[in-house]
């Protein structure tokens, strides 16, 4: 199951200014990995990263640790995307050639889980009927580049609205068919539960598990998290990864970073120094509540269904499409697929050299955390193996926040480090990796 935040630090605004690429900065990625280790986190998602720089130390730290990366490959500067409002010229050859350097840029580390190929376009019924056939295609040319140019599969989703006229329409659209182009996994960016005076049934997730039940994908939250009230309670923690909500794979909190729309769980000071919000301690406290036993077994039996055919039958909202004939390739992307994007960047895992954290961070009531470091982790984190947080309270002594099993050793000194683990999964292997973060019924 997917236990995770999504990870944006300074925002999608930040993105093009020269500082907004999350998994560049390895000091800021060592700080952030322990925190998020401590938290349980096994995944965080990315929505824009810059393929032209170096991620192997961040990435590295969070291999280390046991966090997995869900990437998008689009960004938020002019031509790499595809336009909602105009698909047809948006999918071109110079598009798709940014979302392959994207790949190639994280194609050979082992922790990344997967890449998203669009986030949100269909946001109403009108954007649902020219895009559903762009969406599966680039899909398909994603998944092609990756057979041609990866080491191993690596699974391609979407990340849909909930926009309830639209939701079930959308997922029964991408999961449909055996070809190349259908969706391997399928995220919902859902904030329905808002406050301790919701439930199961009031915010909707009785409906989602049934529109699910019979789901051939993992679906999971790649967002979540209502804000109002504030701060938040994370009530439906215990119920996304309880009994009832087996049908899905976990889900992705929003968002790690306080950003201008108030979702954060910890805050970048001015003077570079972190703080944990109450959001942080709150959300601990429910993960440890979580069954671990439960969230890392469930949903075996996804493997014995099997995926309808494409057909128009299987929509229900007249202004959604229900072409499932897709766009040609660009002129000129069948080279790019074939033989790979020119001067490609080249990840690789690379030696964690250190693990204690340099950077200040505060607790929520303003005590500094104390001996902040990672931990060596043999598999997925989880929550309950990524170590407690010590902080310096008003009398003597430390404390711990949170009940985790245990903590990162005070003695581990920045001369340990970490060996690199192995830089590739076979198909077994990444068949398991895959499993033991979205559900055990994951087939690739």
């Amino acid at each position: 199951m997917i236990v995770g935040v999504d990870y944006q630090p300074g925002g999608q605004g930040a993105y093009g200014t020269g500082s907004g690429d999350p998994l560049s900065n390895a000091t800021v990625c060592l700080r952030d990995a322990a925190l998020l280790q401590a938290l349980g986190i096994n995944t965080i998602r990315s929505y824009n990263v810059d393929p032209t720089l170096n991620h192997d130390e961040c990435v590295s730290i969070f291999n280390a640790v046991g966090i997995y990366l869900l990437l998008d490959v689009n960004s938020p500067l002019p031509g790499q995307s595809i336009d909602r409002s105009n698909p047809s010229d948006s999918y071109n050859t110079d598009y798709l050639n940014h979302i392959f350097t994207v790949v190639e840029a994280f194609k050979d580390y082992p922790n990344t889980l997967g890449f998203f190929a669009g986030n949100e376009i269909i946001n109403d019924v009108a954007t649902a009927e020219a895009n559903p056939p762009y969406i599966r295609a680039v899909q398909r040319d994603l998944k092609n580049y990756i057979k041609n140019h990866a080491s191993r599969t690596i699974p391609v989703g979407y990340s849909a609205a909930q926009v309830q006229d639209v939701l079930k329409d959308t997922w029964a659209y991408l999961q449909c068919g055996d070809d190349i182009s259908r969706s391997d996994f399928f995220g919902l960016n859902s904030y329905s539960w808002c406050g301790s005076g919701s439930s199961f049934t009031t915010s909707g997730y009785d409906t989602l598990v049934q529109w699910f039940s019979n789901t051939t994908i993992p679906v999971f939250f790649s967002e979540y998290g209502c804000n109002v009230p504030s701060p938040r309670v994370f009530d439906e923690v215990p119920v996304l990864y309880g009994p009832q909500m087996t049908v899905l794979s976990g889900g992705l909190v929003y968002e790690w970073t306080q950003e201008s729309s108030n979702y954060g769980i910890v805050n970048q000071n001015d003077n570079g120094t972190l703080s944990l919000l109450a959001d942080y301690e709150t959300l601990m406290n429910q993960f440890n509540k979580v069954n671990v036993t439960l969230i890392t077994t469930q949903n075996g039996t996804a493997t014995n269904l099997q995926a309808p055919a494409c057909s128009a039958g299987l929509i229900s909202n007249s202004g959604f499409s229900k072409d499932f004939d897709l766009p040609s390739v660009p002129s000129g992307a069948e080279d790019l697929i074939s033989n790979g994007v020119s001067n490609p960047p080249k990840g690789s895992i690379v030696p964690v050299t250190q693990t204690n954290v340099d950077i200040p961070v505060y607790a929520a009531n303003g005590a500094q955390v104390q001996n902040l470091a990672i931990a060596a982790a043999s598999g997925a984190n989880r929550p309950g193996s990524g170590g407690s947080l010590t902080v310096a309270s008003s009398g003597s002594g430390a404390s711990s926040t949170g009940s985790p099993s245990s903590s990162p050793s005070s003695s581990s000194s920045s001369s340990e480090g970490f060996a690199a683990k192995p830089t590739h999964y076979g198909p077994v292997e990444m068949v398991a990796a895959a499993a033991a973060v979205f559900g055990a019924g994951f087939m690739l």
